[in-house]
């Protein structure tokens, strides 16, 4: 039979023989192949297959994307799309040359810019190793240990150029596990009692959500949500439901649930599980932050563990890898990467609650919201709630660096002063330098002046200065520093990591880093910036980003310029 053909002028032009689209390269599908092994091919595991090539050849070509997108019965755009999205996917489009062999991260955010991040970044950079790359990155989550350069997946604390370049000549290397508590130690020390009477129905749910009420606990992420409630709103939802540990705080200033998950994770691991128990959750995600490898191979090794010899009928425990988002902290964007997508956030209501992963509602909790399941459990949420002081329930673990002596994880009362954690804590001030200035909640949170270091940190205290605790992320500024220059940073941060889903943020963020560049700011432009970032946007990305600005005009007027 004749091939059929169609007119064109006077020309005839041969039908395509095949569907329009990228051919799929044999080596490159064989490469799949070979790296998927009998995994799954479903759709929610694009971002682990990504890693998958990411870390086997350093980046991910146009060959390997496409044979991928066929091997996963999907179109080459999804994936990549997909892949684009995320910061530590290295996409080599066909004729590009792929990136240098060695990546090496300089973190640029408020604790190690106050501590030299950028003459770092610049002596590396003149330094010029072969196949090697230096490139900025947002907070790596070690801000106690600033400033901080990422060798390949080995963080490199307190970086000076002489040891990151020893670390890149042997390298790169793997990051060394923490010497936490492991599952035997745990088990002997009551770990998973409390799991294991909650399931053999040794204590009723009626009771454990009671305790949880009188604790006072709130969602130690950031929002601060009462934690009982939110645990009454899913229960009230429809079966099969989802639990879901929000591992990816990425809020510059924030390491206290690194810190938690580097020492004893299976308090995490066993709230996680009583939280699925409440609410009858046959499956558990942990969704994990890239820049944690560390606590990555040692949250598989003791989740294997645990798995191995469960203290009683356990839910099935995933754990997904994120790749490099802090949009990924908001809950929505979360589940949205949680299913293999874009971390775009999404509209609400629904709220996760009633539609959240894979359509199941969702019970999504913070890493150290649910390390206190624990304690409060055994010891009673009245006795947890006392803890607190000046008026406020329960402890927390705050996270202070900057110009301290000891930056580090501190446990302290809700309601404890900043200038406490500074003096009683942190062994106070660097020598030569004076208070003048603190972050009370990351990034978002705002920038308080000296004279409000006396007031006490909790949720809602703070709301009447513009701030909030949120993560209880304290960076501690002194006479040294400007907040002007401190706010710009944290503006950078957000007009580097927004989304771009909506215009407000997207456009906001990038168009206020640009007028606090300058040396005199004008604020009636960056205020109604601000005032349409704050109402519009979808999520709290956009709508938190112009605290620390609006703080620097309320509170440091003399930095404004002339």
């Amino acid at each position: 039979m004749a091939k059929k053909t169609r007119g064109r002028g006077s020309g005839r032009i041969k039908l395509r023989p095949a569907p329009k689209g990228r051919e799929v390269d044999s080596a490159a599908h064989a490469d799949v192949v070979r790296l998927l092994g009998d995994r799954p091919r479903r759709a929610d595991l694009l971002i682990e297959h990504l890693h998958l090539f990411q870390d086997a050849f350093g980046h991910l070509s146009a060959p390997h994307m496409t044979a991928l997108a066929f091997e996963m019965g999907m179109v080459p755009a999804e994936v990549y799309e997909v892949a684009s999205f995320y910061h530590h996917f290295d996409i080599v489009k066909e004729g590009e040359s792929p990136p240098p062999g060695l990546t090496i991260r300089v973190c640029e955010s408020i604790s190690c810019h106050l501590t030299g991040a950028g003459t770092l970044q610049r002596s590396l950079e003149k330094l010029g190793l072969d196949d090697v790359r230096v490139i900025p990155a947002p907070c790596v989550g070690r801000c106690d240990r600033a400033p901080v350069a990422v060798v390949g997946r080995n963080p490199v604390d307190h970086a000076t150029p002489e040891r990151v370049q020893a670390i890149a000549a042997r390298g790169g290397g793997e990051p060394a596990v923490p010497d936490a508590i492991a599952y035997d130690e745990y088990r002997k020390s009551g770990g998973y009692a409390t799991l294991a009477a909650c399931v053999e129905g040794r204590r009723t749910v009626d009771d454990v959500l009671a305790e949880l009420e009188a604790s006072g606990l709130r969602g130690l992420g950031g929002a601060g949500f009462p934690t009982f409630r939110k645990i009454g709103f899913v229960r009230n939802e429809p079966a099969p439901r989802i639990v879901v540990v929000n591992a990816d705080g990425g809020e510059p200033g924030t390491f206290k649930d690194r810190h938690v998950m580097e020492t004893d994770p299976h308090r995490m691991l066993e709230g996680m599980l009583i939280a699925a128990w409440l609410v009858e959750a046959e499956d558990a995600y942990i969704y994990l932050r890239d820049e944690y490898a560390a606590a990555r191979v040692l949250l598989e090794r003791e989740i294997a563990a645990l798995v191995a010899d469960p203290p009683c009928a356990l839910p099935r425990i995933h754990m997904r890898r994120g790749a490099g988002a802090y949009i990924c902290g908001e809950e929505s964007s979360l589940i949205e990467s949680l299913e293999g997508k874009r971390g775009e956030p999404r509209l609400r209501p629904p709220f996760p609650a009633q539609f959240g992963a894979f359509g199941r509602p969702t019970l999504m909790n913070n890493v150290e919201t649910l390390f206190w399941f624990r304690d409060i459990l055994e010891h009673g949420g009245e006795a947890f709630a006392s803890r607190g002081t000046a008026g406020r329930k329960g402890v927390r673990y705050f996270s202070v660096s900057g110009r301290v002596k000891k930056p580090g994880v501190y446990l302290a009362p809700n309601g404890v002063t900043t200038r406490q954690l500074v003096d009683e804590h942190a062994g106070g001030m660097l020598p030569g330098h004076t208070l003048y200035g603190f972050l009370p909640g990351g990034a978002s949170g705002g920038i308080l002046p000296a004279s409000l270091a006396d007031d006490p940190l909790d949720f809602d205290v703070l709301a009447k200065h513009g701030a909030f605790i949120g993560s209880a992320a304290i960076v501690v500024l002194s006479d040294q520093d400007r907040a002007a220059d401190a706010a710009h940073n944290l503006m950078h941060f957000f007009a580097h990591e927004s989304c771009g889903k909506c215009t407000p943020c997207r456009v906001g963020c990038t168009k206020s880093e640009q007028l606090m560049a300058q040396p005199k700011w004008d604020v009636p432009l960056l205020e109604e910036l601000a005032v349409c970032m704050m109402d519009a946007s979808i999520c709290g990305l956009g709508q938190a980003a112009p605290n620390p600005m609006r703080s620097v005009v309320r509170f440091f007027p003399q930095e404004l310029g002339g």
